[in-house]
């Protein structure tokens, strides 16, 4: 006998109350316990049912999602998984929840009431099974607003214009992603030596809103990925949703540039770890690459890691006691890939310390 993983729906609509519990109750290890129409439901039933894990819509009448998952936080704390609708709009509450201490997220495909939201359900459960591990009272984070992690931002970012790097710090992330590196990248102070590049498992409308949140949260500057963008000290890069990132460097240029591409069709997650963190290995010694596998489902940038590694570079993989989910990291470990082992709030000391 195992025990189900019981889940309580937040969400003002019938019709996708309706069509998440289909989708969730098609697999075995999923129960729904109950379904709340408004945030206010949402916080008594947390109470009464005791679930393991919330599905939570943001646009609520009496409740929002948002006043929802403070109240659920400060009483009986819950993993919160949101269902956003996929626009730039939802985007931005997106990344409130997930301040406010909601785990991670689902993209609605077509808007709030989403009659394709039957396209996101293998997502939908897998992400319901791996938020339930998380222990959301070890998930509080500190997050500043408008300002640098010391309290205040410095005036201005100093990029360099051009030259070299002997570093190029490459990290990838997927599920719980957003709030791990918000105990990451605030920490690198402005002056720091070497490019970075994150790839993010994150729908295209997402990756411009959350570059400018992490712009506005560091102290270096953080930017969407652009077509020919230079590879600059000082400046960290979300790689654009929905293409896979390369890096590059053209016969008689000193510096790696930025391209995007939709090779390979078939790769599951568009940007592809993978795909990002080996074209640095064509580009630039591995001896010069300090790759980081954060939080997250399945094996991208696993094998990546392991040649980096191989080849004179820094690998390091997350810890298991603080990633939300122990997969891309946990794999990269059992394959060899991990030169250090760290929890997430020892990993922009490292970097620092690597760089500098």
């Amino acid at each position: 006998m195992y025990s189900k993983t019981r889940v309580l729906i937040v969400d003002d609509s019938a019709l996708m109350r309706k069509y998440l519990r289909e989708i969730i109750e098609e697999d075995r290890e999923l129960e729904v316990v109950g379904a709340a129409r408004d945030g206010r439901e949402a916080v008594e039933l947390n109470i009464s049912l005791e679930p393991d894990v919330i599905t939570m819509d943001i646009n609520m009448p009496r409740m929002d999602g948002l006043t929802a998952i403070q109240h659920i936080m400060a009483r009986r704390p819950c993993p919160v998984l949101v269902v956003s609708s996929l626009t730039q709009k939802g985007a931005l509450t997106t990344f409130e929840a997930l301040e406010l201490g909601a785990v991670d997220y689902v993209p609605k495909p077509d808007g709030t009431v989403s009659l394709s939201i039957k396209n996101a359900a293998r997502e939908i459960r897998d992400k319901i099974k791996a938020v339930r591990r998380v222990r959301v009272g070890a998930l509080k984070y500190k997050i500043n607003t408008g300002s640098g992690p010391a309290g205040s931002a410095p005036p201005a970012k100093p990029v360099a214009a051009s030259g070299e790097s002997e570093k190029l710090v490459l990290i990838g992330v997927s599920t719980g992603g957003p709030k791990t590196l918000m105990e990451i990248l605030p920490h690198l102070p402005d002056d720091f030596g070497a490019p970075v590049v994150v790839v993010q498992h994150m729908p295209g409308t997402f990756t411009r809103p959350f570059a400018d949140r992490l712009n506005r949260e560091c102290r270096i500057e953080v930017r969407e990925s652009e077509e020919g963008m230079p590879l600059v000290p000082g400046r960290a890069v979300v790689a654009r949703g929905g293409v896979h990132l390369r890096i590059d460097r053209r016969p008689g240029e000193k510096i790696c540039r930025l391209r995007h591409s939709h090779r390979p069709a078939d790769a599951l997650y568009k940007p592809s770890v993978e795909v990002a963190f080996r074209s640095a290995l064509e580009c630039v010694d591995a001896r010069g690459l300090v790759a980081v596998l954060l939080t997250g489902m399945g094996d991208d940038g696993a094998d990546a890691m392991v040649d980096i590694r191989q080849g004179g570079g820094l690998t390091i993989a997350e810890a298991e006691e603080t990633a939300v989910v122990w997969g891309m990291p946990g794999e990269a470990v059992k394959r060899g890939g991990a030169s250090v082992v760290l929890p997430h709030y020892a990993i922009a000391g490292a970097l620092i310390k690597a760089v500098h």
